[in-house]
Order: C-alpha cells, then structure tokens, then sequence
C-alpha cells in the first residue's frame, strides 16, 4: 500500500472558504487560518472557486437556492400549490422556482420534486468543471493565440473577432474569457507561456484591494476632487495640473509627473535618490516654483504616500491640491494617458535614477513640440505659451 497523505484539516478549509466569501483576498485568508499561499490556490481549484458541497449553507451566496428552500418548495408542491404561490411563500421569483423544477427533476423522478435530492444535484452541478470556450473550438484558439503572439490585448482581440467574424456569434467572446484562458493553462485551452504577451507578463493574476476598504494615508485633511473648482473640470483654462509617479525597477526609482489639463503642457520632477514624500514634495516645490503665477491654479494627484507633505505644497497654488478618490484613475485621465506616452522613454522595470535632469529636460521638449490631435493638431507648448501671452 502507496503512502497516504497528509489528513485534510476540514475546519480550516471551512474557515478559508467563509473568509472567501466574506470578501477577504486570498493571501489575506490564508495568513488568518495559517496556510501556505499555494494550499489556498489548490483548494480553489480543486473546487473550481466553488465552496464544497460539505460546507454549511451559510458560506454560500443568498443568490442560490439552499436546502431549506428546496425542502419547502417540495412541501409546498404536494400540497398542490402553484409555482406563483410558491414564489410568494419563498419570497423568490417565479422563474426561480420554475427553472428549479425543471432543472433538477429528472424522468424517473415521475415528476416528483424531492428537496434533498435536488440540493445534491445542484451542488454537483455547481462543482462540476466546465471546459472553456477557446478549449472547445480550436478554430477560435488558433485565432486568439495569433493575435496575443502579435502581442495584442485580450481586449484588442475581443473588440477584432466581433469585427473580423461577424457572421460567427460563438467567436465573439469578452476579454474575461480569453484572460481565463490563459491563466486557467491547459484547462481553459491557452498556454500559460503566452502571459509574456501581455502588458503586464504576469504569470498570475494580481488580486488588487478593494477601493472601499483603502485606508486614508495623509494626517493632514486633504480635499476630493469633488471640491475642485468646476473650471479645471471644463478644461477651460491653463494652470490646472494632474500629478503622478512613474516609477522603475522593484519600485526603488521614480519620476513625477506634471501635465496641464488643458495643454497637455508636460513637467518632469528629477528624483534621483528616492522616492520619498520629502523627495517628491522638494521637487515639486522647485518645478512649481519655476512656473509663472497665472499657470498655478490646481493639482490633482492620487492617494499614494509620496503627498503626505501636501499641505505644504498647496501654497504656491492658487485653489489648492486636489485627490482623485482611490482606484479611479479615470479622474486623472490626461495624465494616466501622458504617463502612457513616457514610458516609450522610460521603459518599465528599468532604473529611473539613471536619467538624469538633462535626459527629463529632453523628453519633456519632444512630448511638449508634438502635434497632438485632441488640440487640433497644435503642439502643447504652442497652446501653453499662447494662453499665457498677454
């Protein structure tokens, strides 16, 4: 007889799987009932990210059926009540009910519906593993995998085969199907390898935190972007910058950035010794200083800790410094899209601290003497200089 394994350890699997389900990450749950990260991953798979069966009902979503409401709909179906009646009493819709009906009574059942019967059934069913569309047709496969070796974006192919294929309905699939795919390996039909295509080349998904539950970073108050003046909001003036970092290899480099709103007019901040909330305060008080009075009116920057010295940058603009709220970048938009640009020039996982001032000063001129088609094919610094002549 081979070896047998280690003896699961149910109540810690229970506990792991009601984390879940409460919300809390993975790498979370699985330092709180003391389990390796790995262990955690494998629980899930085996499972298909379905709690299992075994677990108690209150793990699962209120979405779902649970035993109890299978037993009284059986109760209730004997004693002859109609599928609207059942609905009413179970405080369901009526098409819940009719589709658990006609889901889980099988032919043999001669029509009867047996609650326990029917729970175990579906349980199967959610725990059975489903193969994944590009698994199935390897027509579509070939076709996604070309276009990821061109290096596109699961969102890039998404939007093509509903272009390219039009008359095949069962090719247009979403960018979430073509992701798991990939990270699913095998099992949802695309080599893992092909992540090194993608943006990020991440083998595994990164879980990011949940807006809501990020905790404010600034002892000082600060104001939302909400407080800002409306006209920063219209783009109808120069002066209203949007803030960030761009920072390098293993986060240990970084450069800030400025861009006017309106312009796109670009500010580089050196930072050639760190990153620091010191750091980025000096350099942004020496290139807000550098610009003229009328052009100081706003600046919009995210949440991160390099603003802890916030306050003492307000003053030298007029209206103050504004916070997008967290996980929204869509609200610094102009310079989500200009860092973009940047990193044709400072590539990531590259070290930023090898450029030095000079090397900011000429990237800056090339972005800031580039046509751009939002200003109507005028360059920023024309409409920068233009707005300031008196």
């Amino acid at each position: 007889m081979g070896r047998r394994g280690r003896k699961r350890r149910l109540e810690v699997e229970t506990e792991y799987w009601r984390l879940l389900q409460a919300g809390v990450g993975t790498f979370e749950a699985c330092r709180i009932v003391g389990i390796g990260r790995k262990t955690g991953y494998r629980w899930r798979a085996e499972n298909g990210g379905v709690p299992p069966a075994r677990l108690g009902e209150e793990v699962r979503s209120g979405r779902y059926l649970s035993l109890l409401e299978r037993q009284r709909i059986a109760t209730l179906r004997r004693q002859g009540l109609t599928i609207r009646a059942i609905a009413d009493q179970l405080g369901r819709a009526p098409s819940t009910v009719s589709r658990e009906l006609r889901r889980n009574v099988r032919p043999h059942d001669q029509g009867v519906y047996d609650g326990d019967l029917a729970h175990a059934r579906a349980r199967q069913r959610a725990r059975r593993p489903r193969g994944g569309r590009l698994l199935a047709d390897a027509g579509l496969r070939a076709a996604v995998q070309a276009k990821l070796e061109e290096d596109w974006s699961p969102q890039q192919i998404a939007a093509w085969l509903r272009q390219a294929y039009p008359e095949q309905p069962s090719w247009h699939v979403c960018h979430e199907t073509i992701y798991q795919a990939l990270y699913r390996g095998g099992r949802g039909g695309l080599s893992r390898q092909l992540t090194r295509r993608l943006r990020t080349g991440r083998p595994l998904r990164k879980r990011r935190r949940r807006a809501d539950q990020r905790r404010c970073r600034f002892i000082a108050p600060t104001l939302l972007i909400e407080h800002r003046p409306a006209a920063a909001l219209d783009r109808t003036r120069i002066g209203d910058w949007e803030g960030d970092l761009i920072v390098g290899r293993q986060n240990q480099s970084a450069i800030a950035t400025l861009v006017d709103r309106t312009s796109r007019y670009l500010r580089l901040v050196h930072l050639p010794v760190d990153r620091t909330a010191e750091a980025v305060r000096d350099g942004l008080l020496a290139v807000l200083a550098g610009l003229p009075e009328e052009a100081r009116l706003t600046l919009t920057w995210d949440q991160g800790a390099e603003m802890a010295y916030h306050q003492q940058i307000a003053p030298l603009l007029r209206d103050g410094v504004f916070f997008a709220h967290p996980g929204r970048p869509w609200q610094r938009g102009t310079n989500e899209n200009t860092n973009g640009l940047l990193r044709q020039y400072f590539p990531k996982r590259t070290d930023l601290s090898q450029h030095t001032a000079a090397d900011l000063r000429a990237v800056e001129q090339r972005l800031n003497n580039r046509p751009r088609k939002t200003l109507g094919w005028r360059t920023p610094a024309d409409v920068f200089h233009a707005a300031l002549a008196p």
